[in-house]
């Protein structure tokens, strides 16, 4: 994929979901979007030439309790809807999400319904999924 062509895709992604003027990604690669409760991070790497979508399911005001972390990842092996991302800790933002990197670019109609469903996934794991999770590590 070309940085061009993320370019493309986000701002295809952002005019869809009424954000027309957005300029998609900025000069440093970084880009995102409201809607509907979800919040959607693009992040384009030059060296791998990828772009990664990234869907925030939580922003922890201190660093995870031990197990946190670990509890998400058995939710996704247990199968738990992820709207096809992988999860995802970012340990300098301490924000967990649903990423997904594309190294080829899909048709934007593609990339529209695949970043919906992230979003879409990213609302169901912050309210249902991270109380599930609190509540197992917690009771231990």
């Amino acid at each position: 994929m070309t940085r061009e062509e993320a370019q493309r895709l986000a701002k295809a992604l952002l005019a869809a979901t009424g954000n027309p003027d957005s300029p998609g990604l900025n000069p440093q690669g970084f880009g995102g979007v409201a809607v509907e409760g979800a919040q959607l991070y693009f992040e384009w790497h030059d060296k791998e030439q990828a772009l990664e979508c990234s869907a925030l399911i939580y922003k922890f005001k201190d660093p995870p309790k031990p197990g946190i972390i670990e509890g998400f990842e058995q939710e996704q092996k247990a199968g738990t809807d992820t709207g096809g991302g992988t999860v995802d800790y970012e340990k300098e933002n301490k924000s967990l999400f649903l990423s997904r990197t594309y190294t080829q670019a899909p048709p934007q109609s593609s990339f529209i319904e695949d970043m919906k469903k992230l979003m879409k996934a990213s609302i169901v794991w912050n309210e249902t999924v991270l109380d599930r999770v609190a509540s197992k590590v917690f009771k231990n």
